[in-house]
C-alpha cells in the first residue's frame, strides 16, 4: 500500500521534451483526489488510501508560482494495520514550469524522512538536504542537472503540458527523476488509446503508457518499479489510473474526485 500512494503521488512521470508555450490545462484551485486500492484474486478492489493534489497560484521569491501540495493517507479504518500520511510541497514557476523547490515530509508507522530541494537553473544543479528520523544530522547533496531533470511532481504537472500528436505508439522514451540523492532513469512507452470506467465518474477516453523505474544505480530495470497510467484524452489530460502489478494481484490508484478544473472532464455517454 505504501508503494501504491508514493506511485501516485510520484506518477507521475512519464516523459520528457515539453512545450510550455501552449497554456497550461489546469488553473489556479484544481484539486484531484484519488482512491488507492489493493485488488487481488479474490479481493474486492477496495479503497485504503487516498492522495489528494491541490493547486494554488502564489508568490515565492518574488515572482509567480504554482504551490502544488500532494498528500498520501491511509483512510482511518486501515491505520491501526499501516499508518501513512506522505505530503510533497513543491513550488514550480508558472513562466517555464521548472521546479524551484520541493520539501518532502514521510511520516510511515514510526519511519520518519524529511527533505528539502532546492533548484539552481542558472547553475544548473539542485541542492537537496535530506534526514531519516534515525540519523542525528541531516546530509547534503548537490547533482547537477540537465533539462526537463524533474522532482517527481514537477513531472505529474509537466507530462500535462506534451501535445498528445506527439506521441508515438510503442517507443521507449527516458526521462530523469531527481530524488534525494540520486537521479532516477524512467522508461516509458505509449501503448495507444483506451477508455478508462471510473467509479462515479463514468467512462473517460485515455491514451495508456507503460512504464518502467531503473534500480538505484539506473544501470537496470530488472528490479525497478513496473506501472502502467492511463491519461484522460481531454484538454485536462489528467492521470486517471495508476496500476503496479505486484507479486499477488495489483497496487491501484485511481481518480475519485476532482474540483475546479479548467476543462470539463470528457466522459463517454451511457
Amino acid at each position: 500500500m505504501s508503494k501504491t500512494l508514493k506511485i501516485c503521488a510520484l506518477t507521475i512521470a512519464l516523459m520528457t521534451t515539453l512545450s510550455i508555450e501552449a497554456a497550461a490545462p489546469w488553473k489556479d484551485g484544481e484539486k484531484l483526489t484519488y482512491a488507492v486500492c489493493y485488488r487481488a484474486k479474490m479481493v474486492p478492489k477496495t479503497p485504503v488510501g487516498r492522495a489528494t493534489l491541490n493547486c494554488k497560484v502564489t508568490n515565492h521569491k518574488g515572482a509567480p508560482h504554482y504551490k502544488i501540495v500532494a498528500n498520501g493517507r491511509t483512510l482511518p479504518f486501515f491505520r491501526w494495520f499501516f499508518d501513512l500520511n506522505d505530503t510533497y510541497t513543491a513550488h514550480i514557476d508558472t513562466a517555464r514550469l521548472r521546479p524551484s523547490k520541493l520539501q518532502v515530509e514521510l511520516r510511515e508507522e514510526s519511519y520518519r524522512f524529511d527533505a528539502t530541494y532546492n533548484y539552481n537553473w542558472a547553475e544548473s544543479r539542485v541542492q537537496t538536504i535530506y534526514k531519516r528520523g534515525s540519523w542525528k544530522q541531516a546530509r547534503t547533496k548537490t547533482m547537477q542537472l540537465g533539462e526537463g531533470h524533474y522532482d517527481p511532481v514537477a513531472l505529474f504537472y509537466n507530462l500535462r503540458m506534451i501535445d498528445p500528436t506527439t506521441y508515438q505508439k510503442d517507443t521507449p522514451v527516458d526521462l530523469h527523476m531527481v530524488l534525494e540523492d540520486t537521479v532516477r532513469v524512467i522508461t516509458y512507452s505509449y501503448m495507444g488509446r483506451d477508455t478508462i470506467k471510473l467509479k462515479g465518474i463514468g467512462r473517460v477516453p485515455s491514451y495508456k503508457f507503460t512504464c518502467s523505474i531503473a534500480t538505484s544505480n539506473g544501470e537496470t530495470f530488472k528490479d525497478g518499479t513496473h506501472f502502467f497510467v492511463w491519461l484522460s484524452a481531454d484538454d485536462n489530460r489528467i492521470p486517471l489510473w495508476i496500476e503496479s502489478p505486484i507479486r499477488v494481484g495489483s497496487v491501484l490508484a485511481y481518480l475519485s474526485e476532482y474540483d475546479n478544473l479548467k476543462t470539463t472532464l470528457e466522459t463517454i455517454p451511457k
